[in-house]
């Protein structure tokens, strides 16, 4: 009989726990693992008693595994996003979608999607106010949900401006449901699972007529990824049930707009507070260059990394990972904001420096904030491509003004750690190529313009 060998971990009650790394995710982890080291136990709402990890090998051992030995937890986002939903499936089913999935998210397909992306980036920024402080994330969020509903729904006209209407509040009340446990008795109207399922009840007529419109458009009139989804096939000849892919592209929308909306807001915070990166990635913008900034949105993603863990589930009998022994069923979550932070791993980890990447693709075991292994997030080059074309786009039509407030505190909206003040920049229209800024255009901090908040470098 195999014996079974937790790491340590802290002795408070559930709820207790559950509370504390809910209130204070990333702070909550790093005292936790001063404590008890690189790997501890864990015991929290939803997921009960867990393993945290967040040493390099045991990492890639994890996502080496196979899907016999530790695949997906049993309790993930599936609960909100429905049966079909990639988070929800295991095993061969998981392979057979993803290899459906995969190919409409690269090669040339991605090249199709950057104009969209960028139509929407010209639109949303000619709004933004000049020589004043305001939140982007709202901007980035509406960048990254019309550009989704755009390239993956293929919305257009009433269905459109419906899933813009619908989609925002169904987003953030299913990520903070997500976290939470599902009640055993409903609470009438007040019960909040309810107001999700109505909310999920009209996202599925709209998602119906839309698959409509596309089952009756002509050969090759559509390259929306709906329309591919339709048209692929698994290896049996069948195709994917509506309600499947009404499942997956709710799962495209709510794990490639919220997070890639609020990296994008995250690197509008760190560019303000590091003018020498600024102006850096503004020359290579002008010269025609993107070497740079594609080590910015690497960097962005390890300093700050919008998701806390990705997890798997002990499958066999048990899982010797590292020098610990766990047994059949255990929760396994990999702190991605540990790995990320880690000296070992990333030297001057709490620098700010998109150099430490130039000319040097990042090792997909320690900077994982797609998650890895098969279970990796199959929309990862989508969300690059977006994040790369609205900076190049920002960059290129403003000046963004540099400021020496303290950096922005973390806040926890449910799945997602968005920056506290919403990623506030002051911008200033850049009137001709090259141009630059108006002298009018000194740090934040120093005419008043933007309050200073507390929180990390």
């Amino acid at each position: 009989m195999t014996t079974v060998t937790l790491p340590p971990g802290p002795p408070a009650p559930r709820l207790v726990q559950g509370a504390f790394l809910l209130a204070a995710p990333q702070y909550g982890m790093r005292r936790l693992r001063a404590r008890y080291g690189d790997a501890f136990t864990v015991n929290v709402p939803v997921f009960g008693r867990a393993v945290v990890i967040s040493n390099p090998a045991d990492i890639k051992q994890l996502f080496l595994a196979g899907p016999e030995v530790a695949d997906n937890l049993e309790r993930n986002l599936g609960r909100v996003l429905g049966p079909g939903s990639m988070f929800a499936l295991a095993g061969e089913e998981h392979r057979r979608q993803r290899r459906l999935l995969v190919p409409p998210f690269h090669g040339r397909r991605l090249a199709a999607y950057e104009k969209i992306v960028e139509d929407e980036t010209v639109r949303e920024l000619a709004s933004w106010p000049e020589g004043r402080a305001f939140a982007t994330l709202p901007s980035m969020m509406r960048i990254t949900l019309n550009a989704i509903l755009r390239a993956v729904f293929g919305a257009e006209g009433t269905e459109f401006a419906e899933l813009r209407r619908l989609l925002p509040p169904f987003v953030v009340l299913g990520s903070r449901l997500a976290v939470l446990p599902v009640p055993r008795a409903g609470w009438g109207r007040w019960n909040p699972w309810a107001r999700f399922r109505a909310m999920r009840s009209d996202y599925d007529a709209v998602v119906a007529r839309l698959i409509a419109r596309a089952e009756g458009s002509a050969p090759g009139e559509r390259d929306d990824v709906l329309s591919l989804m339709l048209r692929s096939r698994y290896d049996d000849g069948s195709r994917m049930s509506h309600g499947d892919i009404a499942d997956q592209l709710l799962t495209l929308l709510t794990a490639g707009h919220e997070t890639t909306a609020t990296t994008l807001a995250w690197a509008v915070e760190r560019l303000r507070r590091h003018p020498e990166v600024l102006r850096r990635l503004t020359g290579e913008v002008d010269a025609g260059g993107a070497a740079y900034r594609a080590a910015t949105i690497i960097e962005v993603q390890r300093s700050r990394p919008v998701i806390d863990t990705v997890g798997r589930q002990v499958r066999a009998g048990s899982l010797r990972l590292g020098r610990w022994t766990l047994p059949r069923g255990c929760p396994v979550l990999v702190s991605i904001s540990l790995i990320h932070g880690d000296e070992s791993v990333f030297p001057n980890a709490r620098a700010f420096d998109p150099s430490r990447f130039l000319g040097a693709k990042p090792d997909l075991y320690q900077w994982i904030p797609f998650g890895g292994g098969t279970r990796r997030c199959l929309g990862a080059a989508f969300a690059t491509m977006e994040m790369d074309v609205v900076l190049r786009t920002m960059l290129r039509d403003f000046s963004l003004v540099p400021t020496r407030a303290r950096g922005e505190r973390w806040h926890s909206r449910g799945v997602a750690s968005a920056p506290a003040n919403g990623g506030r920049a002051v911008v200033h229209r850049r009137r001709a190529p090259h141009a630059a800024p108006p002298e009018a255009a000194t740090t934040a901090s120093r005419t008043g313009q933007e309050d200073r908040c507390a929180g990390h470098v």
